[in-house]
């Protein structure tokens, strides 16, 4: 067996009796410096290790051929009607969708941006609009000339006032106009306005009538409205509760859309209100714009490859004075990708504080174009670059962030201004790992700081106490 003192003869630790130590002031100080700086130093290692790191490495992007990114946004257009607002998406590939409404909705809005209804129904013109084959030179003068001093009174003189809105330039309003004169006339004589009175045809210039056709919030031309008596309301001239007719343009549908107006209406009353509830649904007739503005909100899906997202006024049968369209918008939202909810925000901000500064760059910017003679036929673009970051945790992946820069210019262009939105998206994406350091790497720091502190303090202690007894030596020796 081994004895008990060849054990003894490997003790790396041999004690000295305490009678033979000596404590001293110089080493008691020593020994409180060390003691907080042991506490210090560990308190700072233990906060290295509970703190959350992470490691940055940019790799190709992994998305899969069949990928789609999603783009959210809420735009207001203070001088676009919902009427003729479109959104349309393209690509490099050759994708082109245009008027996009599944996942949009529209509101119109007023000047300072109040919304002053429910959800505007643009509804769905699924054919083309039929117009008479050839215009006939001796259709004569059937509607009546509406401008700014006699548009009220007349409107208050008939149940039901149905108003062309034309301009003599605009192709369209030319197509119109022999079926509309047509149809007036035979209008008239079946409903002499002198003797029945129930309804008018009419027509504005709005080449001449500019302050009236605003009024009436119309950018699109030729666009007939029908003004009915009793329910048509205005508010300091702004608001006005009246349909828009999108159906077909040849005279005979016309026609029997004026008596189909007229039918319900009675020759003693004349009141159009007591009609409204009448008349069967027509998608030819909706609701016009109560204002002249309209906020867009919802969100498209595009290829993860360069493209465009373009809003403007678009029509297949309407057209648009170039020189008077004005694309100003402010931006309350636009952003790549997944919404993030807030408590993954949170968390995400907890990993990378500087992480979705630019997720939403363009949130609360104004983009303002004024037409005037020099600054008409403006296109506001947006060049804007995406960058995807995968945020991953040490057991699952937390967040899918789409970053962008944005740069922005006003461009004068020969064609319809739009509000265009060019995005390209980077081929590399940003990884952001979380890491932490391992219990055995702290365990170890902990250690070499208690001995290091210990043997540091020991080495000074040690130094400090020869000093002593030197001094005192060579003081004894003075005195001797």
């Amino acid at each position: 067996m081994v004895s008990t003192s060849k054990i003894k003869s490997i003790d790396f630790y041999r004690k000295i009796p305490r009678d033979l130590t000596e404590a001293s002031l110089s080493g008691a100080g020593l020994s409180i410096v060390a003691a907080f700086s042991m506490i210090f130093l560990f308190g700072m290692e233990l906060n290295d290790y509970l703190r959350v790191s992470t490691s940055t490495s940019v790799i190709v992007d992994k998305s899969s051929d069949g990928d789609f990114l999603r783009i959210d946004f809420n735009i207001s257009f203070p001088a676009l009607s919902c009427e003729f607002a479109s959104v349309d998406v393209s690509d490099v590939l050759g994708t082109n969708r245009l008027n996009i409404t599944k996942t949009l909705r529209k509101y119109s809005i007023d000047s300072k941006l109040n919304p002053t209804g429910s959800e505007f129904q643009s509804g769905q013109i699924t054919k083309a609009i039929r117009h008479d084959e050839e215009a006939d030179e001796e259709y004569g003068e059937g509607s009546v000339t509406l401008s700014e001093h006699n548009f009220d009174r007349i409107s208050h003189q008939h149940a039901i006032l149905a108003v062309n809105f034309y301009a003599p330039w605009c192709y369209w309003s030319n197509r119109l106009k022999p079926s509309w004169e047509k149809a007036a006339k035979i209008i008239k004589e079946r409903y002499d306005p002198e003797v029945d009175g129930r309804i008018l045809m009419g027509k504005v210039d709005c080449t001449e009538e500019v302050d009236l056709c605003r009024r009436n919030h119309i950018q699109g031309y030729p666009s007939i409205r029908i003004y009915r008596k009793g329910s048509d309301v205005r508010d300091d001239h702004g608001h006005h509760e009246h349909e828009s007719y999108y159906g077909d343009r040849d005279t005979d549908t016309l026609v029997k859309t004026m008596e189909n107006l007229v039918a319900p209406i009675s020759l003693q009353s004349q009141n159009a209100s007591d009609s409204l509830t009448a008349e069967k649904k027509d998608d030819a007739k909706r609701p016009a714009p109560l204002a002249g503005g309209c906020r867009i909100e919802g969100f498209v899906r595009v290829k993860k490859v360069p493209g465009n997202l373009v809003i403007s006024a678009r029509s297949a049968s309407h057209s648009f004075d170039a020189s008077q369209m004005n694309m100003s918008h402010i931006i309350s939202h636009f952003s790549f990708g997944k919404k993030i909810t807030p408590r993954v925000m949170s968390d995400m901000k907890r990993l990378l504080p500087h992480l979705g500064i630019s997720h939403d760059r363009l949130n609360g910017l104004s983009y303002i174009s004024n037409p005037s003679e020099s600054n008409a036929n403006v296109t506001i673009e947006h060049y804007l670059q995406v960058v995807k970051t995968e945020v991953m945790t040490r057991s699952y992946k937390l967040v899918e962030d789409h970053e962008y820069t944005a740069h922005s210019s006003l461009v004068h262009s020969l064609e319809i201004p739009v509000a265009k939105f060019h995005f390209e998206l980077s081929p590399m994406q940003v990884l952001i790992t979380e890491s932490s350091k391992s219990f055995s790497h702290f365990i170890t720091n902990i250690c070499a700081i208690i001995g290091g502190v210990f043997t540091v303090a020991g080495i000074l202690d040690s130094v400090l106490h020869h000093t002593l007894r030197l001094m005192k030596k060579v003081e004894l020796g003075k005195n001797f």
